[in-house]
């Protein structure tokens, strides 16, 4: 077999094993299927490919012998897959035997505990005093929003509760899994396995740059904290009040003008204007909470996209949020993960390489560097000048300039917060992994999370606690969730270059086409750091994020009151076509279709939603 035709073969072999596996992950996490088992096969199937450390020996004989190719285009072609697939395979290879076993045991064990997790009913006391069902982003929502203080306690108790229920349940003996694992791989704990693999640095190299960030915003977190106890009283700080105490009236005041009913609409008019397009792919958007659902966004591509043989394959991509319309908050939370999610299809809709390994979210692709695109998407619903194009009531009135003062008002001051609420996680979960399996218990655990809360958030609770964080049980996402703030890092440097160079980012037709060519054509062949030195001209920078969240409310008010009045000195661009075939599904029942136009599938989406929640 040449090393084209060899290529080309596990092109299509990682292809079929993919897609199975893809498949079967969809319908369990969106409720669609209990067949656990073969979900665990078909995983176990997909990690067994690319785990087979037999597979760099036989590629990198492989890459000597396309040495010989005398067609120039071919032998550059087949390299690039080749290496890329190399690429692959060192990132997951597992040597050993035992290591394979332990590997299928963890995954075993992982999607009998998801089983477990996905059938334990959370409840809170709502405001008509009424014992009601929650998911997981249904009480984030009334902790943060709710005016009744005994139905957020009663919200965050849930959170707590199922921390313990975690802790009693499996999550311990997960953790002692993991790190078994992570042992028979060389690696002293599975946080230091996870941040290698993923991340291609480090642990100690990660909190050199974790570290760095904390001491830039350590003061204003604190003074932050400190204004809120004397304006509000100490009561404030506590756990299910404290969002509430800052964000709570603002965002409610924003409530009107965000309906979710508006929010395909919204994403459809707002990418289109970016320029930004999907390459042909096939969308499938599960956008509404319902039971038995997992409880946050994410996106994942059955068919990643790629060229096959000089034949584009556009991807097939399926993105979810857990939206529930009628719910206060419930509309700009819900457009806000559309367009995070959004952007994570666009990036993997136009990875232009020749194969399947370089379009998909696992290793060798840095989170960091994936979630750098969603996160830059959804960084734009907090500009003024998007909020007064797109934030727009009933009659078509544009969210007033004091609603959007006033949401600054009570969120700059907090922005530290917001980015040390993802900065506690890897803390937590370093400390976590480094327990001796004797300490791993409910107790010293319970203790660990709230001193870890205490130390980067100075609050003896979060209003999300860390084990409610879904994350930390699933195991691509566990350890990893460092990656957000690393991107939030990337994404106010890749905002503060395109403001430099254009002046404006809402509706700006430049921006899509620089995306696509600088972070999303290469995939995961170019680092995170050099798809940021290709875009931006210097390196990864986390000077940007630090001094957005030490702007005084003031400042950032004046900020985006200068985004307001140049909004009024431009023509606002076309809406481009998307080039994606979209299809909005509710669980197995199908709400809308683009298959004959974006407004019909937006009149569509708009009519059900309104007909069905009333808002």
């Amino acid at each position: 077999m040449t090393a084209t035709a060899y290529l080309n073969d596990l092109n299509q072999r990682y292809l079929s094993i993919h897609r199975t596996k893809e498949n079967f992950f969809w319908d369990n996490y969106m409720g669609l299927s209990d067949d656990h088992n073969g979900s665990t096969e078909a995983e176990t199937a997909w990690t067994q490919f690319l785990s087979d450390a037999t597979q760099i020996p036989a590629i990198k004989q492989q890459i000597k012998q396309a040495q010989s190719i005398t067609n120039t285009e071919e032998k550059e072609q087949t390299l690039i897959g080749l290496q890329g697939w190399l690429a692959t395979f060192e990132s997951h290879a597992i040597e050993s035997e035992t290591a394979q076993k332990l590997k299928s045991k963890l995954i075993k064990f992982e999607a009998g505990l998801f089983e477990k997790k996905q059938n334990h009913t959370m409840t809170y006391v709502n405001e008509a005093g009424d014992t009601v069902e929650g998911s997981l982003p249904v009480l984030a929502s009334v902790v943060r929003t709710s005016s009744n203080e005994a139905t957020r306690r009663s919200a965050h108790q849930a959170f707590l509760d199922l921390e313990q229920w975690l802790l009693q349940n499996g999550f311990i003996e997960l953790i002692k899994l993991r790190n078994q694992f992570a042992r028979s791989q060389g690696f002293e704990t599975f946080f230091d396995y996870s941040v290698t693999k993923k991340e291609k640095m480090s642990a100690d190299e990660l909190f050199t740059i974790l570290d760095d960030f904390e001491k830039r915003t350590h003061e204003c977190h604190q003074r932050s904290l400190n204004q809120l106890a004397a304006d509000k009283g100490k009561d404030a700080l506590l756990a299910h009040n404290f969002v509430f105490s800052f964000a709570g009236d603002a965002m409610r005041d924003l409530d009107p003008y965000v309906p979710f009913s508006k929010s395909l609409r919204r994403w459809v008019e707002s990418f289109g204007r970016l320029n930004i397009e999907f390459s042909g792919a096939e969308l499938t958007l599960d956008l509404l909470d319902r039971k038995g659902k997992y409880p946050n966004g994410f996106c994942h591509g059955p068919i990643p996209s790629f060229y096959d043989q000089n034949q584009w394959i556009a991807a097939k991509v399926n993105f979810t949020s857990n939206a529930k319309p009628d719910q206060i908050g419930s509309g700009y939370d819900g457009m806000n993960t559309l367009f995070h999610e959004g952007g994570h299809a666009a990036h993997f809709s136009n990875v232009k390489m020749n194969a399947p390994c370089f379009s998909q979210e696992f290793a060798p692709t840095s989170m960091a560097y994936a979630e750098t695109q969603s996160m830059f998407c959804d960084s734009l619903l907090t500009d003024a000048d998007w909020l007064k194009q797109y934030a727009l009531d009933d009659n078509g009135t544009p969210v007033p300039d004091e609603i959007i003062k006033a949401i600054i008002d009570s969120k700059q001051p907090f922005k530290a917060y917001q980015e040390r609420s993802i900065l506690v996680v890897p803390y937590f979960e370093r400390a976590l992994y480094r327990l001796s399996d004797e300490e791993l218990t409910p107790e010293n655990i319970t203790a660990l999370a709230r001193a870890s809360e205490k130390k980067i958030l100075g609050l003896a609770c979060s209003p999300r606690p860390l084990m409610a964080i879904p994350h930390l049980v699933s195991d691509e996402a566990a350890c990893a969730y460092h990656g957000y703030l690393l991107a939030h890092m990337a994404v106010y440097q890749t905002r503060a270059y395109f403001t430099e160079k254009f002046g404006y980012l809402t509706d700006n037709p430049e921006i899509g086409p620089l995306l696509a060519k600088h972070y999303w054509n290469a995939g995961n062949r170019v680092s995170h750091n050099d798809s940021i030195i290709a875009l931006t001209g210097e390196g990864f920078n986390a000077k940007y994020l630090a001094d957005e969240c030490n702007l005084s409310a003031q400042d950032a008010w004046k900020v985006e009151q200068d985004k307001i009045a140049e909004l009024n000195s431009r023509t606002q661009a076309d809406v481009a076509p998307l080039h994606a075939n979209i299809t909005i599904i509710d669980g197995p029942t199908t709400l809308a279709s683009n298959s004959e136009s974006n407004q019909k599938m937006c009149d569509d989406f708009e009519a059900y939603i309104k007909k069905t929640y009333g808002r």
